[in-house]
């Protein structure tokens, strides 16, 4: 991996600040390639020159965990993620996330240095029986009994309809219970070698005994019209009884060719200083302990049948219900204030709500300001060209793009809006969002009946 100097990265990024030079024009002029010049600008505008500075930090467990968490609940890309916790390398997330799904957390454990030693590897001891009588030797006996319960019953079902059993019955029956039990211990019980077990199950057609999770997954799949990825796939089935492990979703939805659609960019409304900026008071608190103390919104922009529509939602912090939203052909004021109209319905009087937007002109409009303080509702605003600050509008539209949008075809503009209207009912009501396990209405009506 090729190294370069902190003052190389510091030109390249200013040169690109300064706007007079394409990207391609930069990387060309310092001999690079456009990828790190992307990553370089992104730790530069999150952390100024410090990161750019090299980091040669060991990172803990609980870090690396912070990150992926991140980078799972806001939909951040590795570049985005990278740059908020200053790592210098995006492969260095993506390294830990592999590391995640395929050996679990505890892959995230730093590793000894060094070679083992060998004298500690001949000192070691054979490991002992548990004690006679003791709690181990108890578990074991019972675990030796149930194996030999199950494995008898079998052996009995079976030569009760053929009458004898042979070899190949009783690899069939290992088979269905080396699950639950070693192999070891089964063909000791069947007096078998275990060459013979192996040789055997590689020849005869087992039944899939995955079958049934493969069709409930496939019609979770199909019943969310394949917005729903592992992970989520995973929760409903928990929901439904059915415990199974991340992992396992995962590598049926890639047998099945399973696989959700990848989200896309949004519209960017900024276009400097035309009114007044409100302080970014929210500063990355997504967590709210009650409805309707912190919302946020945005714009977003569609391309259908060669117009563009824009969407102006509010989203709850509480629990990601999107409040309400207007749809027009172009982003005027009128987008907005119609927008604050119809969610201003939704607050009760006696509030202590907090409003966050971008810096996107509609949100520094006087009228605009005049509106929220006449409610007595508090405004905050992301910093400048930090699409992190309101990272949760920014992901709500990615789910929605990759859900909807580009998910289903349309037959007219109006067609769009009367889908658009179903999906977001259904967002609200049916979708469960992976870190509460329900919808978000059945999440507010579970808080409000506990309150």
């Amino acid at each position: 991996m090729v190294k370069y100097s902190y003052e190389l990265k510091l030109q390249a990024v200013l040169a690109y600040l300064d706007g007079k030079e394409s990207m391609r024009a930069i990387a060309e002029r310092f001999n690079i390639s456009k990828t790190p010049l992307l990553n370089w600008i992104a730790l530069y505008k999150e952390n100024g020159v410090q990161g750019l500075i090299p980091n040669y930090t060991n990172y803990d467990i609980q870090f690396k965990m912070d990150v992926l968490n991140y980078m799972s609940e806001f939909g951040a890309s590795l570049t985005q993620t990278a740059a908020v916790y200053n790592i210098p390398s995006p492969s260095t997330i993506h390294q830990w996330q592999r590391q995640v799904d395929f050996s679990g957390v505890d892959a995230l454990l730093p590793k000894k240095k060094g070679r083992p030693s060998m004298k500690k590897e001949l000192n070691k001891q054979p490991k002992q029986a548990p004690i006679e009588g003791s709690t181990e030797a108890l578990q074991a006996r019972i675990k030796q009994l149930e194996m030999e319960n199950e494995y008898f019953k079998k052996v009995e079902r079976l030569s009760s309809k053929q009458g004898k059993i042979t070899t190949k019955d009783k690899v069939k029956i290992i088979c269905e219970l080396r699950h639950k039990y070693l192999v070891k211990a089964l063909v000791a019980l069947a007096d078998i070698p275990r060459s013979t077990f192996y040789d055997i199950s590689k020849k005869i057609d087992l039944p899939d005994s995955d079958a049934d999770l493969k069709n409930e997954i496939k019609a979770i799949f199909v019943e969310h019209d394949g917005r729903y990825g592992y992970r989520r796939i995973r929760d409903e089935l928990a929901n439904r009884g059915q415990k199974v492990n991340h992992k396992k979703v995962q590598r049926i939805m890639k047998e099945l060719g399973l696989k959700c659609i990848v989200r896309m960019k949004k519209y960017k409304s900024y276009k400097g200083t035309v009114g007044k900026i409100a302080p970014n008071i929210l500063d990355r608190n997504f967590t709210s302990k009650a409805p309707n103390e912190k919302w946020v919104t945005d714009i977003t922009e569609f391309k259908l049948f060669g117009e563009k529509l824009y969407l102006s939602p509010v989203l709850d912090l509480f629990n990601g219900e999107i409040i309400t939203y207007t749809i027009g052909f172009r982003p005027t004021y009128s987008l907005v204030s119609e927008m604050l109209e119809k969610a201003l319905e939704h607050l009760p009087e006696d509030h202590q709500l907090l409003m966050h937007s971008d810096q996107g002109w509609h949100y520094q409009m006087k009228q605009y300001r005049q509106t929220l303080q006449s409610r007595g509702i508090v405004q905050s605003m992301s910093r400048k060209g930090n699409c992190y600050d309101n990272s949760v509008m920014e992901n709500f539209f990615g789910i929605m793009k990759s859900e909807f949008l580009y998910l289903k075809e349309f037959e007219s503009v109006e067609h769009f809006k009367k889908e658009l209207e179903k999906y977001i009912d259904y967002y609200n009501n049916k979708r469960m969002k992976a870190k509460l396990k329900m919808s978000p209405v059945q999440y507010r009506t579970h808080f409000t009946q506990a309150a």
